[in-house]
């Protein structure tokens, strides 16, 4: 069954509403989700989107921009890190005006809040020297990515924007460097449809569920990444992978950075605050993989808590703040305390991990959106990719904390715009023969086989190997074992089985397929990780300790070759205005 729109935007979270709002209401947008829209992942966004209001103290979007380049280790492109922070400003004040209920100061301007990584000069006259925590996250509460992604879910519908939800997307047609639409299954019928398209987005966010302990819904299985390189397209620095440093113990669940944005404070067994002695500035609010490094250090020199389940963790304290300001700014944190580990924050401090959290690697695009075929900077014609799944690149080997709300409203916008200039004069592109083919063979042969191995199984033990082998630390010898394991991995899921054979809602079925993707993905991280001989930002080799920007300051370009290894070519880092330099705080 063949459905025709003007454009098709595959994920509804918040770069895809994001460039659903930007298409003319006289051409025709489809939305597909395999979720109800307002359950995307966006939805659990919690401590703010970043911009330099100077709301609360004085800023500039340069500072900003500085701080995105120092978090990224410096392999963000500043070409695209300078328009995502000037143009922040403005972005929010159009979301401000689109519906969005921030929370407010005392002025009843939008309120900001400390978050890590986010500095400003403490001499104006010394922009590169000592830098202080400055208030630049916008905020509702701590549910700011469930009452952004409500807000743009309204201007969809304002803006007469169809929705297919609980629709699966299984295969990208891309034949000859053009891009025609894809196939999807309505999940409650089991049908498989064809949407042909003059233009294709991408905004299918994240693969954290590859890892053992993450803070990824169940949707994140890398689903859109891994269409494009099961179709022989690239993925960009797949090795870069963050982990938040404050996951629920055990359970991965999120406590916001908003938290220590507001003043909490990590502590170890001993009751010390250790941040202090990794990054004395900024303490607390060090940049994601510093924090989670230090953690890590902290429980490998037996500073760390056991738990009872053989698990060590470290404790965040907030119960200093105040019932006030814990019940008032940080509401929905302190309420899954209480609901999943039996914790009261006013009272007594969080049990936390780091968590397996945000890709910074993905789909390689332009400012635009346009997705790259290569890393020489060929386009896929009618393509286009935003968000997480996307790799711009503004997070480089490291994303600062709120830059991702920020990304998918810059970059869901620009991409947004560009399709709808681009099918001004665009025509449709011809599918592919049979099309639906390849999917319908592929379902066929997961209802009909009579394979002993479980989906469980190799997806609970794909899991543990990454979080143990491609972590944190990572180094040559733990990285060489997880690729074998990943390929025998991949041959026992060639045999595996599912109980439900019917049509309706099949849960066995996407699971089946969710679990293929997310073995791709694990293993383009693999790859690049132990291709990466060196470290920086949130990929720290054990074996390789220090940045070599002499033969490093380049991205990784993956691509998955039939029957044979990954290929690994190189794009080269944007440097505009910012020079590396060593990144303390």
């Amino acid at each position: 069954m063949i459905k025709t729109y003007d454009v098709v935007i595959i994920g509804a979270g918040g770069a895809g509403l994001r460039a659903a709002v930007e298409i003319p209401k006289e051409y025709s947008c489809a939305v597909i989700s395999k979720v109800f829209p307002p359950r995307s992942h966006t939805g659990t966004a919690q401590g703010g989107v970043c911009a330099a209001l100077g709301n609360m103290e004085e800023d500039s979007w340069e500072n900003h921009a500085f701080d995105t380049v120092k978090g990224s280790d410096y392999l963000g492109d500043q070409d695209a890190i300078e328009v995502m922070c000037q143009d922040a400003v403005r972005a929010i004040i159009e979301l401000e005006h689109m519906g969005m209920p921030f929370s407010r100061n005392e002025d009843g301007k939008i309120a900001q809040r400390k978050f890590g990584g986010h500095t400003k000069p403490a001499d104006p006259a010394d922009p590169y020297g000592k830098r202080i925590p400055v208030m630049r996250a916008c905020y509702s509460a701590d549910r700011t990515g469930h009452v952004m992604l409500q807000t743009l879910y309204e201007n969809c519908i304002k803006n007469q924007v169809s929705f297919f939800s609980e629709y699966f997307v299984t295969q990208l047609l891309v034949e000859n460097g053009v891009c025609s639409g894809v196939v999807a299954m309505d999940i409650s019928t089991g049908e498989i449809h064809t949407f042909h398209a003059k233009a294709v987005v991408f905004a299918t966010g994240g693969y954290g569920r590859a890892f053992q302990i993450t803070s990824n819904a169940h949707v994140g299985t890398g689903d859109g990444t891994n269409l494009v390189y099961r179709a022989g397209l690239p993925l960009e620095d797949m090795e870069f992978f963050q982990f938040h440093p404050t996951g629920l113990w055990r359970l991965g669940i999120l406590v916001s950075e908003a938290a220590r944005g507001e003043g909490g404070i990590l502590k170890n067994k001993d009751g010390e605050r250790f941040m202090q002695k990794y990054a004395p500035t900024v303490m607390d609010l060090a940049p994601r993989d510093m924090v989670s490094r230090a953690i890590i250090t902290e429980i490998r020199e037996g500073k760390g808590i056991r738990g009872s389940d053989g698990t060590d963790y470290v404790l965040l304290d907030v119960s200093h703040l105040g019932k006030k300001v814990i019940d008032e700014k940080l509401p929905e944190i302190t309420g899954f305390a209480r609901t999943y580990l039996g914790v009261e924050p006013t009272k007594e401090p969080i049990p936390i991990q780091p968590t397996a959290h945000y890709a910074m690697g993905g789909i390689p695009t332009d400012i635009d959106g346009r997705v790259f075929a290569n890393e020489k900077g060929d386009i896929i014609k009618g393509f286009y990719a935003a968000g997480e799944c996307a790799c711009v690149s503004v997070h480089g080997g490291n994303r600062l904390g709120t830059n991702s709300l920020l990304d998918i409203i810059i970059f869901g916008r620009r991409s947004g715009k560009a399709v709808a200039e681009f099918i001004k004069t665009a025509d449709y592109s011809p599918l592919p023969e049979n099309t639906e083919e390849q999917t319908r063979k592929e379902i066929e042969a997961l209802k009909t086989s009579t394979g002993k191995e479980s989906i469980l199984n190799i997806r609970t033990e794909l899991q543990v190997m990454m979080m143990n082998k491609c972590g944190v630390f990572r180094n040559e010898k733990e990285l060489k074992e997880g690729i074998e394991e990943l390929k025998q991995l991949k041959e026992r899921y060639k045999n595996i089985s599912i109980q439900d054979k019917g049509n309706i809602f099949n849960t066995d079925l996407m699971e089946a397929i969710e679990l293929g993707n997310l073995l791709d993905s694990a293993e383009a991280t693999l790859y690049s990780a132990e291709n990466r001989q060196e470290s920086r930002g949130a990929h720290t080799r054990e074996d390789y300790t220090n940045r070599d920007d002499e033969n490093w300051m380049k991205h990784t370009f993956i691509t998955k070759a039939n029957g044979s290894e990954p290929k690994i070519t190189y794009k080269p880092v944007v440097i505009t205005r910012y020079k590396p330099m060593e990144r303390k705080y």
